[in-house]
């Protein structure tokens, strides 16, 4: 009786010891878990490209790939990442509806239970409200510039 109750209790604490489920932040490294786009324009899909590293010692392989939407669509390499190299990880949003956005994005490795999540964040403004956003940008960095380039000479002249 004592013998099958150590092999039983064995066999719990061996079971518990392969439950532990590995983090996808053991074996990848992201470049960054959320990417800004700031403002794009209506109709122009933005493209971000996340980077990821194995950081294991076998190589990796992503499962799968999913997003909160179908705005949204990830493309990732079917090929195992080998330890210690990078692949990338595109991501698009299709930009069809104005106004802010803040997306999610799973990443499943194989033989990692949880997922991997990112975001991507932004602001879909309309054409001409872009347009018109972009050119005061413009003007704002050629004023900058021009107060800078006059800050430069007035240090050096002294005054």
């Amino acid at each position: 009786m004592k013998k099958l109750l150590f092999i039983a209790a064995a066999f719990v604490v061996a079971t518990g010891a392969i439950a532990q489920s590995t983090k996808p932040d053991a074996v990848a490294k992201f470049n960054e878990d959320k990417h800004d786009f700031g403002k794009v324009k209506q109709n122009i899909p933005a493209v971000y490209y996340f980077e990821i590293t194995n950081k294991s010692d076998k190589p990796l392989i992503i499962e799968n790939a999913h997003a909160t939407c179908g705005c949204t669509v990830p493309e990732y390499q079917k090929d195992p990442i080998l330890p210690g190299k990078t692949s990338k990880m595109k991501v698009q949003y299709s930009a069809a509806a104005s106004g802010r956005f803040d997306k999610q994005v799973y990443v499943k490795f194989a033989g990692v239970d949880e997922e991997k999540v990112l975001a991507i964040t932004g602001e879909v403004l309309a054409a001409d409200a872009f347009d018109a956003w972009t050119k005061e940008e413009a003007a704002k960095a050629a004023t900058e510039k021009t107060t800078k380039s006059k800050n430069k000479t007035k240090n050096k002249s002294g005054k």
